[in-house]
């Protein structure tokens, strides 16, 4: 009992004495305050950002989904059998969607728009409101409601008539809601709405036209939709039905939002980590400053344990503040980004706090600060006082066993917090190793370079050899500014090479062999007089003609799809329809890289040429069988070769190509690429839809602006949590310089006595940090480079294409500015006064 009041009393008066030190101030605590800060606030802002969106799209699942559970069918509607079927389970709303052509009734205009039919029940979920919030009445068949961006884009009113195929619609109203906008995924042009009576009347759903039709169900609450969607896809599962239930609504939204998420939030763990950096030399920096404190409380009796007591009381106190206000502005920065930027994200969420990524935040903020805290209050406890008066640093290099064990449990939580976390741990374990690694590093490196300078020959040179003595000298501070150097323009380059190469996808997604125009559902009849009109128009135009047809992988390699536990990684041709073709010759834009391409005239069994990244991703080889469902009939074919595809070059390409005697007889349309002069595109627009109804005409610069949206979107949010980063290491760097201070005044004292100028000293450090800065900047582009290249075609799937002169320009940049910094950090140096620095010494 007594040993345990001892123990509670020792911890009581080594708060007290710790309180009344700080007083309020935190001198000297100010770098660990910033680090922690911006590190906690930045995880905690990206994970109640990706929570809040996530969250977001399982509350509204059903409306996003418009029902409890959807079955789509590419290129049909569903038989009686099928509808009836559907009814039996619920209540039941269908709509049709496609692309088409939105006409002037004079042939003055026309715009690609997404036409949607519905019927009465639509929607099952959520609200189909107009512009003015009021809900839409239902539709006649000659009625249409559209989005205001095709009436700005064709001068529309309402009343105004407006033509799609055959039939001439009556403008009724303006889109303001359509509630399940995001489950029906990427629009190529503004959204047109009609009944279904009136989408059949236009004469566009003809047998092999493009068009899409879902059926959504509104289930009693008995009813399981994933267990309902299981026993629909095996009692249809030839008849190439896609289904998702309300839980997973918009899949591609959420995996976007999730893997974006992940990727910031190691991103925003990686910045914790370098600040944890500076957490370490800050505290070191700050106990430093305290040893005649130290030395003070040990002579009056103090014990080793009583002063780990009273710094460990004010450390973490000071990093319990940094880490509730990086919480709290973590927490509302949401807040902020949806006001500010929330038209850009795929949902617009309601704030709302989320307690569960403020509490990981705050746990990695805590352990971050007990890893690098615990090393250098354990050395300031050992030092004894004599030595401590002295002004002793030797000792500062020493630290017991408990404090190895602490660090080691707070490093092994830290990564079960990270990888347990995801939903990709691999992912998660190498971005992890990849940042020990570089760390790592430099850290050697660093040692490297203190052991070169020690044994370079001595440069004749006074100010050289001061400035080469200074990077091995007792107390120099050369690993510390090596790994903050070494992070800062590590940083830099990583981020000018995402930076370049997002904005050259951007800029070569279209290239310059691009077609004009992608024409979809032409009749396959009418090829010829399509043909005969592009030439009539433009006699130079470019024109290749391809069969379009739909249909779903139902099983691969021997592999049943539907028993598939979940898909492979990469293998997103399994994810519902894709498009088909057909061709007697290699595609323009593939090379065969295994197997044959078949004969002209080939009539044997069926067969097919595979993409070959989706067939490495399906574990498919030449002579294996692949079975698709196409209008709900399955065709089972052998692999005869695979292709290495140009997804770039902006034609039609196909994941699976057959020879024509499978699929010419299917119906179907064909498709077809226009390459011609700019100014012939406006003249063809308002020709080729007046003579062909049933078509839709996409502009390729629509699709590029799309892309570089997107691109744009997610350079700014990869920009800004790098930037955090960014922001870690130059407080890294100013707590590296400011823990060397004391070293460099007792150095700047003695050279000023000895007739130095301070213009000499600053250029003395002005080349040390020169050597360092020329010497890492090698290291960080090549780190820099790997970083970048990792996270653009291992993560996103991107090209590799960085601007080398914008990294190499914004490399050189960082260097200056990390340069100046340094330099900006020896002014208090160069201000001391010899007599007063020699008193204090």
């Amino acid at each position: 009992m007594s040993s345990n009041a001892n123990e509670t009393g020792s911890w009581g008066r080594a708060w007290t004495i710790a309180r009344r030190d700080l007083r309020g101030r935190f001198v000297g605590l100010r770098l660990l305050i910033i680090c922690l800060f911006l590190g906690v606030a930045t995880l905690a802002a990206i994970g109640s950002l990706t929570s809040s969106i996530t969250d977001e799209l399982a509350n509204r699942g059903q409306a996003i989904l418009g029902g409890d559970l959807e079955v789509s069918i590419a290129q049909r509607e569903a038989t009686t059998e099928e509808i009836e079927t559907l009814n039996q389970a619920g209540t039941l709303s269908q709509t049709l969607r496609m692309q088409a052509m939105a006409r002037l009734p004079d042939g003055s205009d026309t715009q690609l728009v997404e036409l949607k039919g519905v019927d009465a029940p639509y929607p099952l979920y959520g609200s189909f409101t107009l512009e003015d919030g009021s809900e839409a009445p239902a539709l006649e068949a000659d009625g249409i409601y559209v989005t205001p961006a095709l009436m700005q884009r064709l001068s529309l009113e309402i009343g105004d008539q407006i033509d799609f195929g055959e039939t001439s619609f009556t403008l009724m109203g303006v889109i303001g809601d359509e509630p399940d906008r995001l489950s029906e995924g990427l629009s190529l042009g503004p959204v047109a709405i009609t009944s279904l009576d009136g989408l059949r009347q236009t004469g566009l759903i003809q047998p092999g036209s493009l068009f899409e039709g879902k059926y959504r169900l509104k289930l009693p609450a008995e009813i399981d939709p994933r267990e309902l969607g299981d026993t629909l896809e095996q009692q249809y599962k030839n008849a190439a039905w896609e289904v998702k239930t309300r839980d997973n609504g918009a899949p591609s939204t959420r995996r976007f939002i999730e893997r974006m998420g992940q990727f910031l939030t190691l991103v925003g763990l990686a910045s914790l980590v370098i600040a944890g950096i500076g957490v370490g030399n800050g505290v070191a920096s700050y106990l430093r400053g305290k040893q005649g404190a130290i030395a003070t409380l040990k002579i009056l009796g103090a014990d080793s344990r009583m002063i780990f007591q009273i710094y460990l009381f004010q450390i973490f106190t000071v990093a319990l503040i940094a880490i509730s206000a990086g919480l709290i502005v973590g927490a509302f920065v949401p807040l902020l980004i949806i006001q500010v930027a929330g038209d850009v994200l795929p949902i617009q969420p309601e704030f709302a706090l989320y307690p569960l990524p403020l509490v990981i935040s705050a746990a990695y903020g805590l352990l971050i600060a007990m890893i690098f805290a615990l090393p250098p209050l354990a050395r300031a406890k050992m030092i004894p006082a004599a030595g401590l008066f002295r002004g002793e640093t030797s000792s500062w290099k020493q630290f017991d066993r408990p404090t190895w064990i602490a660090v080691g449990t707070a490093i092994l939580a830290i990564i079960l917090l990270a990888v347990g976390g995801t939903r990709e741990p691999l992912f998660s374990i190498w971005f992890i190793i990849a940042a020990l690694g570089v760390l790592l590093l430099l850290s050697l490196l660093g040692m490297a370079i203190r052991w070169l300078a020690s044994k370079a020959p001595r440069p004749r040179q006074p100010l050289m050899r001061l400035a080469l003595t200074n990077l091995h000298r007792p107390g120099a501070q050369t690993g510390q500014l090596v790994v903050a150097l070494g992070l800062g323009l590590t940083l830099f380059a990583t981020l000018a090479a995402i930076q370049t190469s997002l904005t050259n996808e951007i800029r070569l997604s279209v290239p310059r062999e691009a077609p004009s125009f992608f024409v979809l559902d032409i009749p396959v009849e009418r090829t010829d007089e399509f043909t005969a009109k592009v030439v009539e128009n433009s006699p130079e135009a470019e024109i290749n003609i391809v069969p379009t047809l739909r249909g779903i992988i139902t099983e691969y390699g021997g592999q049943v799809v539907s028993e598939l536990d979940q898909i492979p990684e990469g293998a997103w041709v399994l994810r519902g329809d894709r498009g088909l073709t057909y061709s007697s010759s290699i595609p323009e834009g593939s090379e065969i890289v295994s197997g044959e391409w078949w004969p002209e005239d080939y009539d044997g069994p069926p067969l097919v040429s595979v993409d070959a990244e989706q067939a490495g991703a399906l574990g498919l080889k030449v002579g294996d069988s692949l079975t698709i469902s196409l209008l709900g009939v399955e065709i089972k074919s052998t692999v005869a070769s695979l292709r290495e595809v140009n997804w770039r070059n902006f034609g039609f390409n196909y994941v699976l190509v057959f020879p024509p005697s499978v699929l010419a007889g299917t119906p179907h349309n064909v498709a077809a690429t226009i390459q011609i002069d700019e100014s012939r595109e406006n003249g063809l627009l308002g020709i080729l839809p007046q003579a062909f109804p049933s078509i839709s005409m996409v502009k390729v610069k629509e699709i590029a602006s799309q892309i570089g949206t997107i691109l744009d979107q997610m350079a700014t949010a990869i920009g800004s949590a790098a930037s955090i980063a960014i922001f870690s290491g130059i407080a890294v760097l100013i707590g590296a310089v400011a823990a060397s201070r004391q070293a460099r005044i007792y150095d700047s004292v003695i050279l000023k006595l000895l007739g130095a100028t301070r213009r000499q000293i600053l250029s003395a450090q002005a080349i040390e940090y020169a050597i360092l800065a020329l010497l890492l900047s090698a290291v960080a582009l090549g780190l820099g480079l790997l970083s970048g290249w990792f996270v653009i075609t291992q993560i996103f799937e991107f090209t590799w294409q960085p601007d080398w002169l914008v990294v190499f320009l914004t490399l050189g940049v960082g260097a200056i500015v990390t340069l100046g910094i340094g330099l900006l950090g020896s002014i208090p140096v160069l201000s001391a006064k010899p007599a007063r620095a020699l008193r204090e010494l």
